[in-house]
């Protein structure tokens, strides 16, 4: 999941081989990385782990490098709303007997 979210807000380098422009248009969708996000849910990642993992993106320095490039801040706000208005909507149901 991390390195999706990482690959997906970095965006394709400049100076990218023809081959990763290749992969880049063909995997590198908002739709296709919400996918794998989710694929990655359904096999033991929380959501919570997700959206923590966001925040750490935008504030960490450990990820500066990722956040300069062009674009970047909005990929990022991209998929933290998709999967903050999510998270409201889900609800655990118990029924008390």
């Amino acid at each position: 999941m991390e390195k999706t979210i990482i690959k997906y807000v970095g965006g394709l380098s400049h100076d990218a081989t023809s081959w990763e422009k290749k992969q880049h248009k063909k995997y590198g969708s908002f739709a296709n990385v919400c996918r794998q996000i989710d694929y990655d849910m359904k096999h033991g990642v929380t959501e919570d782990q997700v959206l923590v993992f966001l925040q750490n993106v935008r504030r960490s320095s450990g990820y500066a490098k990722v956040r300069k490039n062009e674009g970047a801040l909005i990929r990022l706000e991209e998929v933290e709303g998709h999967y903050a208005a999510i998270r409201p909507t889900q609800y655990v149901v118990s029924k008390t007997h």
